[in-house]
């Protein structure tokens, strides 16, 4: 008898077989539930190891991973999904997620550093012809609430859809330049609006990010308003209902007042364009 295997499983268990699990250093075990679950032990790793510009100490924080590998220990076993009682909020939920996928980032990182980028986390062997930074979105797995996954299905399963909510693309970070800054706190529920505005206004207070050229009437923005496209003009649309909704509408919303005015007053007359992502490592001790 000849065994039929189905071509689509296979080729899943060939890339399961590849990926790489982010264990927690901490063996400890925990013994009973917390009645909050706290972001101190991230928000300490933040606030110690993030400078003014969103780069991290990745040298510093890898001999000194106390604070981050307590926090990751704490997200590996506790998420919205498998305790839902923590988290009794939707900013609650996000703020976790948020967090979870930041702090993920840092302990993958940590896992191979020094490295110059995310692409030195490549695919494994068999597969180097998938696109180089498949290594390090999917093939790398973290553990969040019990749950092994990758930092694409966080994103894009768990993050976007759950949440309906593109100012999360100026707070998630991927450990790279062209990535929104890094903050130096944690993200928490009672303040996340906040936050996230914050975040937003942050962003596109960068040239690198945004940068009006009146001259030749052209809007340079960041690849990141390409991308998740989608994310930003339905968001504006489902609250702004006007047919026309364009990225430049969702940006003015973020801008200080006569930037805005500027811009929403003359957006027919100028082209958009997108910056090239910057994929190299932000870290502080990087030869420039």
């Amino acid at each position: 008898m000849i065994l039929r295997t189905n071509p689509a499983i296979l080729l899943l268990t060939v890339l399961m077989s590849g990926c790489t699990t982010i264990s927690p250093s901490i063996k400890q075990s925990i013994n009973s539930d917390p009645d909050v679950f706290s972001h101190e032990r991230f928000d300490r790793t933040l606030n110690r190891t993030v400078d003014s510009h969103g780069r991290v100490d990745y040298k510093t924080l890898k001999n000194r991973p106390d604070d981050l590998e307590a926090y990751y220990q704490l997200i590996s076993h506790y998420s919205p999904d498998s305790h839902p009682e923590l988290f009794p909020t939707e900013k609650d939920r996000l703020a976790y997620w948020i967090n979870a996928y930041n702090a993920a980032v840092i302990k993958i990182i940590l896992t191979y550093y020094p490295i110059a980028g995310i692409e030195e986390v490549t695919p494994p062997f068999p597969l180097f012809f998938l696109p180089d930074k498949t290594g390090f979105f999917f093939f790398q797995r973290p553990t969040f609430g019990t749950v092994t996954t990758s930092l694409y299905y966080l994103e894009n399963s768990v993050i976007r859809k759950r949440f309906l909510e593109p100012r999360v693309h100026f707070a998630l970070n991927c450990a790279s330049l062209g990535c929104p800054r890094l903050p130096n706190s944690a993200f928490v529920g009672d303040q996340l609006d906040n936050q996230l505005d914050r975040e937003a206004r942050r962003f596109f207070a960068e040239e690198r990010n945004l940068r009006i050229n009146p001259e030749l009437k052209i809007v340079y923005l960041s690849s990141i308003m390409d991308w998740y496209r989608d994310d930003f003009i339905n968001w504006y649309r489902a609250r702004y209902p006007i047919s026309s909704a364009s990225l430049i509408d969702y940006v003015v919303l973020y801008l200080p007042k006569e930037k805005a005015e500027h811009l929403k007053a003359n957006a027919q007359n100028y082209q958009v364009e997108f910056v090239p992502y910057d994929w190299k490592l932000n870290d502080q001790n990087a030869s420039e």
